[in-house]
C-alpha cells in the first residue's frame, strides 16, 4: 500500500509517501480500501507539532476516509466485505489501505458517494454538535458564523440554515460570503472592509446575535461577542487565525451569555451513542441533497504537499480530498 509518512515535523513539502506491506485486520479490527481521503486544517498543524495531538513519529496525517472493508479480523460480524464504511481516526488515515475498529465506521448509505461521506465526518460532525448540543440553536434564531467558506464554517452555514435559523455569513472576501450564500447564508459581513461589532449590530437591528459560531479567534472574537444578544451563546470551535484570544469576562456578565467550548473529538468519545445518531442525521441529509458537502478539490495522495497548502494559504471553500 502506499501511505503518507510524517518523518519530521515541518511544512507539508517534509512529507514522503512510501510504500508500505499491506495491512491485516488483527481480533475485532477491518481493513479498508481508501477511496478518498478528509483533510483539515488542524493536519497542517499536527505535522508540525502545533497541535494538542501529538502523536510519535514516524506516523500518518489525516483523519477522516471513505472507501470499503477489504477484511474482517476475528470476531467482527458487524461489517462484511464489500461494505462501504466512512470513518474518522485521531491520524494515520493517509494511505490507501487503513485498518479500524468497527465503531469507527459508519455505513454510507446508498445514493451517496465516497467523496462527499469522506468530507462530513470531522467538519460536518464538529458543526452539527456545536449547533444541536452546545448551544441548542432554535429554527428563527439568528446565527453568525465566522470563517464562513472554511470546511467547518461552511458546514455550519448549511447545518445552521437547514436547523431553521438565519445564518449571517462572516468571511475576508466578497467572493467567499458569495460561496456562503449559495450555501444557505442569509447575509453576509466582509470583515477585512467593515467593522464587525457594528455590522452584526445592523444586520439585527441592534438586538446582537444569538448565536456566534467562531472558528477563527483572535481579534475577531472578542468583536463579535461584543455584538452577542443577551443570553446569546458564543461557540468556541478553533483558532485558525492564530492567535488564543483573551477575552474580557465581563461581556459575559454584562450580556448574560454563555461562552460554550466545542472539542467534538473529545465529545465523541464521552457519549458515543449521541455521536453515532449524529452521524446517521449527516449521512441521510447528505443523501437526500439537504447537505451540498461542497468539495474544493481533489488531489492525488502523491501531491499531498499542495492539498494541505491550499489550507495554509486559507484558499479552500468547502472540503480538499485526497485521492488514494
Amino acid at each position: 500500500m502506499k501511505a503518507v509518512m510524517c518523518k519530521g515535523f515541518g511544512p507539508p513539502e517534509s512529507l514522503v509517501v512510501e510504500t508500505l506491506p499491506d495491512p491485516t485486520p488483527g481480533k475485532g479490527e477491518v481493513v479498508v480500501d481508501v477511496s478518498f481521503i478528509g483533510l483539515n486544517f488542524f493536519d497542517t498543524l499536527i505535522i508540525q507539532n502545533k497541535y494538542q495531538l501529538k502523536p510519535a513519529l514516524p506516523f500518518s496525517p489525516a483523519s477522516e476516509f471513505a472507501g470499503r472493508v477489504s477484511a474482517l479480523g476475528e470476531g467482527v460480524s458487524e461489517l462484511k466485505v464489500g461494505d462501504r464504511v466512512c470513518g474518522s481516526l485521531g491520524y494515520g488515515a493517509a494511505r490507501t489501505k487503513i485498518v479500524a475498529k468497527p465503531d469507527q465506521l459508519y455505513p454510507i448509505p446508498d445514493g451517496l458517494s465516497d467523496e462527499k461521506a469522506a468530507g462530513l465526518i470531522i467538519t460536518y460532525g464538529t458543526s452539527h454538535h456545536a449547533l444541536k448540543q452546545r448551544a441548542k440553536l432554535k429554527a428563527g434564531e439568528t446565527l453568525a458564523v465566522l470563517g464562513a467558506s472554511g470546511g467547518v464554517g461552511i458546514a455550519a452555514v448549511e447545518l445552521g440554515a437547514l436547523m431553521g435559523a438565519r445564518v449571517i455569513a462572516c468571511a475576508s472576501s466578497p467572493d467567499k460570503i458569495d460561496f456562503a450564500k449559495r450555501h444557505g447564508a442569509a447575509e453576509g459581513v466582509d470583515y477585512s472592509k467593515t467593522d464587525l461589532k457594528d455590522e452584526l449590530k445592523r444586520l439585527t437591528g441592534g438586538k446582537g446575535v444569538q448565536v456566534i459560531y467562531d472558528p477563527v479567534g483572535g481579534d475577531f472574537a472578542e468583536a463579535a461577542l461584543r455584538a452577542i444578544a443577551w443570553e446569546g451563546r458564543f461557540l468556541v470551535i478553533g483558532f485558525a487565525a492564530g492567535a488564543i484570544p483573551k477575552m474580557p469576562l465581563n461581556l459575559a456578565l454584562l450580556k448574560g451569555c454563555d461562552i460554550l467550548g466545542v472539542f467534538w473529538g473529545a465529545w465523541t468519545q464521552a457519549d458515543p451513542a449521541a455521536h453515532r445518531e449524529n452521524m446517521g442525521e449527516l449521512l441521510a441529509w447528505a443523501r437526500d441533497g439537504k447537505l451540498k458537502a461542497h468539495t474544493h478539490a481533489i488531489v492525488p495522495l502523491e501531491n499531498v504537499a499542495e492539498a494541505l497548502n491550499i489550507l495554509v494559504r486559507r484558499e479552500a471553500q468547502g472540503k480538499v480530498l485526497l485521492k488514494a
